[in-house]
């Protein structure tokens, strides 16, 4: 049996074979992301720092909607950064949360507001701005309702899409601003 791509409502292209369907392009879901992203941002609804999502997750886990793990080509190497990314990832596949991987942590920065030459996002420390750690963004629901953004579902749909191919974290290409 061959491959066929088709076409459905939202214009992206679909995978099927052997009933496997995949409705969201990278792009697509790229362009998702960061509508997620700039809403959660606007809302307050963001956890930003390994350590902070750490917390977050042992705290309060049924009130995260997606984990974003983000590094660089050089974070690779980084022996502690990836046993913090096993362990998060773990935490969240035990407790179903989505999770995706975003290679490109400027980018990732400045989606967030934070630029790339340092300016913006960060933690202000004794009169300097200390960049903020975007190797861990988890989204969290509103406190005041539950979240209905079109956007997010087009997101979490796609992870679980990934999961049943065995992707279970799958990595996303952020768009240049």
């Amino acid at each position: 049996m061959g491959l066929s791509l088709l076409s459905d409502q939202e214009g992206t292209l679909t995978f099927d074979e052997h009933g496997f369907y995949l409705c969201c392009r990278m792009d697509t879901v790229a362009k998702a992301l960061e509508e997620v992203l700039t809403a959660a941002l606007a809302q307050g609804c963001l956890t930003v720092g390994v350590y902070e999502a750490a917390k977050s997750l042992n705290v309060d886990p049924d009130n995260v909607v997606l984990c974003i793990l983000a590094a660089d080509g050089e974070d690779v190497q980084d022996v502690a950064l990836q046993i913090h990314f096993t362990l998060i990832q773990a935490f969240c596949c035990e407790n179903d949360i989505n999770i995706l991987r975003v290679n490109n942590t400027r980018l990732l920065a400045e989606l967030l507001g934070g630029g790339g030459g340092g300016g913006g996002a960060g933690k202000q420390t004794g009169g300097s701005t200390e960049p903020l750690d975007l190797h861990c963004v988890l989204v969290t629901s509103p406190p005041s309702s539950s979240w209905k953004d079109p956007a997010l579902s087009k997101v979490n749909r796609f992870c679980r899409e990934s999961r049943c191919m065995d992707q279970w974290v799958p990595i996303i290409n952020l768009p240049e601003r």
